[in-house]
């Protein structure tokens, strides 16, 4: 599957958050914690290496403890700070601080130095829908930025200034230019980081069946108490009898089955599905 979906208003972000690297001191980058791999931009590889980088694995509530504990560990091992979160709730908003003020201390501990009161910078990016605003809005403790469980709902850059004189950069969920990769362009489309109207939908809920059936045996069963033991087409069909989604002589209504399947996924009604480790990257 090749992505190629990049409006003009990512290209354009892109452009401004090259702008904006210099007047921040690091960088929060949010990751979907079901497949961090995945929600990698080597776009923004240039824009951060100067600056020190905290990794927010957000949505942590959606995957197990052994699998978040996996990323935890591969990134850490790796030499980069990271740090998890379930935006939603505000749970772990304190230690996402703490570790930014870590990530920032050698010119914190210069500032104190020089008896200055300094109040640290961050730009936070990601691929779309990964929950940058959500999480700024839950570290300010009030609702700053608009949000919404669509790719590109953050247009414009936008400063919010935390209670304990942080400042942070929202800015656009930016895409590569191309997805080449066929796992990491499914894993983005099945996270909603791409928006449907340019996917075929149908399809692509049929390859998370396929993978549901084949990696994480007995999640559909759970959510739609269907019989996975099935081509991904049949139990595809059995979800849309499960849910009377039919059509006019008992034909399978894809589209309104692909649409459920989808949003059970991405809003956590399926419980706890990962979509890559990192034994995968082996």
């Amino acid at each position: 599957m090749l992505i190629q979906w990049f409006p003009g208003h990512m290209a354009k972000a892109l452009r401004e958050m090259e702008k904006s690297i210099a007047k921040v001191d690091s960088v929060i980058y949010m990751l979907d914690a079901r497949a961090p791999f995945s929600c990698i931009n080597p776009q923004f590889d240039n824009l951060i290496k100067n600056r020190p980088v905290l990794y927010v694995l957000n949505k942590c509530d959606l995957v197990k403890q052994e699998d978040l504990k996996a990323w935890v560990d591969y990134f850490s091992s790796n030499g980069m700070s990271v740090v998890y979160s379930n935006s939603l709730n505000g749970k772990n908003s304190a230690k996402v601080i703490s570790s930014l003020k870590e990530v920032n201390a050698a010119k914190l501990q210069r500032a104190e130095n020089k008896g200055v009161n300094y109040a640290v910078k961050a730009m936070v990016i990601g691929m779309p829908n990964t929950g940058k605003s959500t999480l700024i809005n839950s570290l300010a403790k009030d609702k700053k930025t608009i949000t919404g469980n669509k790719p590109g709902v953050t247009r414009a850059e936008q400063w919010i200034r935390l209670q304990d004189g942080i400042m942070l950069l929202d800015t656009p969920g930016t895409l590569c230019h191309s997805i080449v990769v066929e796992r990491t362009a499914l894993n983005l489309a099945f996270l909603g980081s791409i928006r449907d109207a340019v996917l075929d939908v149908e399809g692509l809920a049929l390859k998370f069946v396929e993978y549901c059936i084949t990696s994480q045996k007995g999640v559909l069963n759970k959510r739609y108490n269907v019989d996975e033991n099935e081509t991904p087409l049949v139990v595809y069909e059995r979800i849309a009898k499960a849910r009377g989604y039919l059509l006019k002589g008992g034909e399978t209504d894809y589209s309104r089955t692909a649409a459920t399947i989808l949003d059970d996924f991405r809003k956590g009604r399926l419980g706890q599905v990962i979509l890559e480790t990192p034994y995968d990257k082996d």
